[in-house]
């Protein structure tokens, strides 16, 4: 698989967890609660980071932001996993937290089929200095999430 391949077919995936985002971000039920809130949070986080590497046509840095975003992802939907019974036990909470798991998992398996090397040698290959063209400032870049 292609990095630019990779991008399209993480962006897709991306599609899906900001559907739960917004699922998440509306329902009463978790309102409340801190540990549950973290969940969309991180969603919006890992989906707003690479924002500015895809509009930039930039598959090398997009790649590697998702990547390092993907332990809290991974931590977030587990955790919402074990915690969402308690505050529903409503078909539209199991499904989210199954969907929140198997976006993670199809993550780490397109990272799984990914030529490191391929990426590594594109973003070293990515023009630096005055040629480059700047993108827009990644205000992301400035936040401090804390770890859940």
């Amino acid at each position: 698989m292609t990095p630019q391949d990779a991008v399209d077919r993480l962006n897709t995936v991306l599609a899906h967890a900001w559907m739960v985002r917004t699922f998440l971000k509306h329902a009463d039920e978790i309102q409340e609660d801190e540990g549950m809130l973290d969940v969309p949070r991180t969603l919006y986080d890992s989906i707003r980071a690479v924002e500015p590497a895809l509009q930039r046509g930039d598959p090398a840095d997009y790649l590697r932001r998702l990547k390092g975003k993907l332990p809290k992802l991974r931590r977030a939907a587990e955790y919402f996993n074990a915690h969402f019974r308690a505050f529903s036990p409503h078909t539209n909470f199991e499904m989210a937290a199954l969907s929140l798991l198997g976006l993670v998992r199809q993550m780490e398996e397109i990272f799984a089929t990914l030529n490191w090397d391929e990426v590594i040698a594109l973003a070293r290959a990515r023009p630096t200095g005055p040629e480059r063209e700047p993108g827009p400032a990644d205000p992301i870049d400035q936040i401090d999430i804390p770890e859940m």
